[in-house]
């Protein structure tokens, strides 16, 4: 069982990708609440090179409110992280957390359903990118 799902991109630049992967999340009802750029803070921070890697923190706000709802502390777990990544043959990853999975130790049969509206969401997005 995998936490995480994702699809590998070929012909596309890195910054293509990235935008196509931001228009599929808004179509879905997310927004990026944040936008990591690890490769530059890494060359920043710690002086090392890193491969162009990105993590968006996309929240869908309508879930979300519903989730926090029934569950107050559950904002430890959000948002929903989604990486797109140049790998190592210059193909560009995108991957995003498979919320099901995520929310597993949470005893709450109606997150567990938001969860699965989540996934089916993001699924959506990454199956649409190619």
């Amino acid at each position: 069982m995998s936490y995480f799902f994702k699809t590998v991109i070929s012909g596309k630049s890195f910054e293509e990708v990235l935008e196509t992967v931001k228009t599929g999340l808004a179509k879905e009802g997310f927004g990026v609440t944040a936008d990591i750029d690890v490769q530059n803070i890494f060359k920043n921070k710690i002086h090392v090179n890193f491969r162009k890697y990105r993590i968006l923190g996309a929240c869908n706000p309508h879930y979300a409110y519903l989730a926090l709802q029934q569950e107050p502390q559950l904002g430890v777990l959000l948002p929903c992280n989604v990486v797109v990544q140049e790998n190592l043959k210059g193909e560009i990853e995108v991957a995003a957390i498979d919320s099901v999975i995520l929310m597993m130790p949470v005893n709450n049969k109606i997150v567990k359903e938001i969860a699965g509206e989540i996934q089916k969401k993001l699924k959506k997005v990454i199956e649409n990118i190619s």
